[in-house]
């Protein structure tokens, strides 16, 4: 059976138990890291993945707290053996940059590495990313300060389905790609230019008509974070939860 691991859970500054958000779906043939920060190597061993399984990286958009440990990611796994390639998907302005990144590297030079191979999405909603037996996932952009896209999952096999936010505003393309989801992951670091409060993103999985909200990418240095399912119980009525590290969601 399917399943997600919450690998982070803050926002751009991460606490003691609470690195930035990113996330790994995991089934029976495919690992899909949704998001890649710190050292991955440690985060994956520690949530009982084994970082050369990776198949799919998903990269959502170039801020350094969704993609720092891009490097780190590619370099260990290299110098751990790995010789199957991997597949990892972005819009153009993120590819363009995360190739920059590992020019600066030369990577080009490290001897016998494998393949890395550079899915480019277009800005279009519901775009198919990755269809298999177990999942098939969808990305469309959402309104965040730089291109950026969320995702939405769909598992035949049970037929549940759940979406994913990524850095946004409250849009109508996140409702959209959310629509009757069993469970929409949602952003929650402010009422500011980019991004959604608590507030905000109970009101995004209300017009959804989602069955469940998972608060994430939210300040947790903040003194009591759990107000903020608090605050999403006043404009959504469904189950609303706050994501933690490592915490493990079937599907």
């Amino acid at each position: 059976m399917p399943k997600l691991i919450i690998l982070g859970s803050a926002n751009a500054v991460p606490a003691e138990n609470h690195e930035n958000t990113h996330m790994i779906l995991v089934g029976k043939e495919r690992r899909l890291l949704i998001d890649c920060v710190s050292n991955p190597i440690l985060r994956l061993e520690r949530a009982g993945v084994d970082p050369n399984t990776l198949t799919d990286l998903i990269l959502t958009h170039f801020h350094p707290d969704h993609v720092s440990g891009v490097p780190l990611l590619l370099m260990d796994t290299w110098l751990m053996g790995r010789r199957q390639p991997l597949n990892v998907y972005g819009l153009d302005h993120t590819i363009d940059r995360t190739q920059r990144v590992m020019a600066a590297y030369a990577w080009e030079k490290w001897p016998n590495f494998f393949p890395v191979l550079f899915e480019r999405l277009p800005e279009e909603e519901r775009t198919i990313l990755s269809d298999c037996e177990e999942w098939r996932v969808l990305s469309s952009p959402v309104c965040h300060l730089i291109p950026t896209i969320g995702l939405r999952i769909e598992f035949p096999q049970s037929g549940k389905i759940l979406a994913y936010s990524s850095d946004t505003e409250p849009c109508q393309q996140v409702v959209r790609l959310a629509e009757n989801a069993d469970m929409l992951i949602h952003e929650c670091a402010s009422a500011s230019p980019g991004h959604s409060s608590a507030s905000q993103a109970g009101e995004v999985a209300a017009q959804a008509g989602a069955k469940s909200l998972l608060l994430i990418h939210y300040n947790a240095r903040s003194i009591d974070p759990e107000y903020l399912t608090l605050e999403a119980r006043k404009t959504f009525g469904g189950e609303v939860n706050l994501a933690r590290d490592f915490m493990e969601i079937q599907f």
